[in-house]
């Protein structure tokens, strides 16, 4: 489905959850303008009308326990990562938990909101923002880019998302199969500053260290000259200075 408007397709999604109507696996919502689209850490997503992909998926993996939820993280993120790789090639990255970068610029995010029933995940909204043919990014975008800023050239929105789909539902289905050393291992090795030495900030202190890998409920192991520690998403700024 496509809407011309809203104010998040997360929050469409779940308006129609909340009325208690059956929604099918795989439903892919789609807004040509999404006005208050929301990423990490609070974020606001800005992106252009018409422009840019804005879309949620709604998944329904009850086979995932809430202990699993970050294995749904790593197959969207590898999902969309296979569909822009044929593109963008080695410089893709997965930037930890789920953003998409092209060298240090960031093209896509995510937001995953799980409803949980028990211990199990029995709705996941999962919320993609990715910059396609915006050139122009407000001040305050930071260190955002697209692909047309990239490869200088027009995408079909269309096309991507279908890709991007056929990508995640592919993961999807290895963690159906229980494949998840494949899945994780494979993320593991696509992310951003895996084993280089860089400038990390938590707690308002500044270290230096590598990322060496990712718990299997997704906290982010770094090694420091002081050994090992895992951090979470609200503990640690990755610093391009």
């Amino acid at each position: 489905m496509t809407l011309k408007e809203v104010d998040s397709t997360n929050t469409f999604l779940k308006n129609i959850l909340s009325n208690s109507k059956p929604v099918p696996d795989g439903t892919v919502i789609m807004a040509e303008h999404q006005y208050a689209g929301r990423g990490q850490r609070e974020n606001t997503w800005h992106a252009e009308p018409g422009k840019n992909l804005t879309f949620s998926i709604l998944l329904n993996p009850t086979f995932l326990s809430a202990q699993q939820q970050f294995d749904l993280t790593r197959a969207v993120s590898m999902g969309v990562y296979d569909a822009l790789y044929p593109l963008l090639r080695d410089n893709l990255k997965i930037k930890w938990p789920n953003d998409i970068y092209y060298g240090d610029k960031k093209i896509g995010g995510m937001l995953i909101e799980n409803i949980l029933q028990g211990t199990q995940i029995k709705h996941s909204i999962i919320g993609i923002g990715l910059n396609v043919n915006q050139e122009n990014f407000a001040a305050g975008t930071g260190n955002a880019t697209s692909i047309k800023k990239i490869l200088q050239k027009d995408y079909e929105l269309k096309n991507i998302l279908a890709e991007i789909c056929s990508n995640i539902e592919a993961y999807y289905l290895q963690l159906k199969a229980g494949r998840f050393e494949f899945v994780r291992n494979l993320y593991l090795s696509r992310l951003y500053w895996l084993n280089e030495r860089r400038k990390f900030k938590s707690n308002g202190h500044v270290f230096e260290g590598s990322i060496k890998n990712v718990k299997d409920n997704g906290l982010l192991v770094i090694e420091k000259e002081t050994g090992e520690q895992t951090y979470n998403l609200k503990e640690i700024e990755f610093l391009n200075r």
